[in-house]
């Protein structure tokens, strides 16, 4: 069979950054876009038997109305990848499917390394959960407490299904379109974490409000957003690095949930916390940042890994045809 014949960079740049800002619009759009999905707020702080406010983003009928309808929008923007391989390549539903599911990550990393890397960076605060004694196995570790973390609505929203379709839509889609406009790494891994960063300002609306609409709700939301902000965006350079590194979702998609279920690192309040070993927290966290960093290469490295071929062999790469 003849070499299938497709176009260098189907997009171009500018397509690229409109379609990346597309994809988050849609995604955070999809939660105002449905009425139930909308935060409604009140007087009323919480219910009795839940203690979570109706309507409020922990409510459950919020959260199941919020999943379905990112899960759509998550759907649809798989589809539009779908539309443009489709549109590049023959007729062939078979060759574009595979093409769409290649690009869009969906395969196993060459190493498990890959998704075991990021908790190097948590040794710190990991080492403060063994002080604290609440790692699995010690007195402190609550089987029950951990069970309804993870099984619960929210749990299910923060750590499985919140996790899969951000990492679909803000690293699989935007990276695929931006790598389809032939744009080299090193922007990839700039621009396409602005759009996840700024994909979280709209929270500031929910703060403002949870805290009773005043100036004092004003300041409180434009810091937490300026640091969700800042925070999300670094995180996404990290997701972002992974995702074009091993050519898989799932290292990306490991360190969203193991972040969201760690939080953000407390050094300081572990140092109040066990004073006695302040130079060895120190020390911990120190290290894991130093082993984060020896390791960021070696175990993401993948050869077979599309995203990571010069940008002029990607399109080739991902259409089966040799780059």
């Amino acid at each position: 069979m003849p070499p299938v014949q497709v176009s260098l960079n189907p997009l171009s740049v500018l397509s690229s950054h409109l379609l990346a800002l597309f994809f988050g619009f849609s995604y955070v759009g999809s939660l105002y876009a449905v009425k139930n999905a909308r935060l409604r707020f009140s007087e009323t702080r919480s219910d009795a038997h839940h203690g979570v406010q109706p309507g409020s983003r922990d409510d459950p009928a919020v959260i199941r109305a919020r999943l379905t309808a990112v899960t759509f929008a998550t759907l649809f923007n798989c589809g539009v990848i779908y539309a443009l391989v489709a549109r590049s390549t023959p007729p062939s539903f078979d060759r574009a499917f595979s093409s769409t599911l290649t690009i869009l990550g969906v395969r196993w990393p060459d190493s498990i390394l890959s998704s075991l890397q990021t908790p190097l960076l948590f040794l710190g605060p990991l080492y403060g959960s063994y002080l604290a004694g609440t790692l699995p196995g010690q007195s402190r570790y609550s089987l029950d407490h951990n069970f309804e973390m993870f099984w619960s609505w929210v749990g299910f929203r923060n750590y499985t299904w919140g996790p899969l379709t951000e990492e679909i839509v803000f690293r699989a889609c935007v990276l695929a379109v931006y790598a389809l406009g032939g744009a080299a790494r090193w922007k990839m891994i700039a621009f396409a974490p602005l759009v996840f960063g700024l994909a979280h300002v709209h929270h500031a609306w929910d703060t403002y409000n949870r805290y009773g609409r005043t100036k004092d709700a004003l300041r409180r939301a434009m810091l937490s957003t300026l640091f969700q902000t800042a925070y999300t965006t670094l995180f996404g350079a990290h997701t972002s690095y992974l995702f074009l590194r091993t050519g898989s979702l799932l290292p990306p998609l490991a360190a969203h949930v193991f972040c969201n279920i760690m939080g953000v690192p407390q050094i300081q309040n572990e140092m109040r916390r066990f004073p006695e070993r302040k130079q060895i927290i120190i020390g911990v966290y120190v290290l894991g940042i130093v082993l984060f960093a020896y390791t960021l290469g070696p175990w993401t490295d993948a050869p077979a890994s599309l995203y990571w071929r010069a940008p002029e062999g990607f399109w080739r790469g991902a259409v089966g045809q040799p780059a």
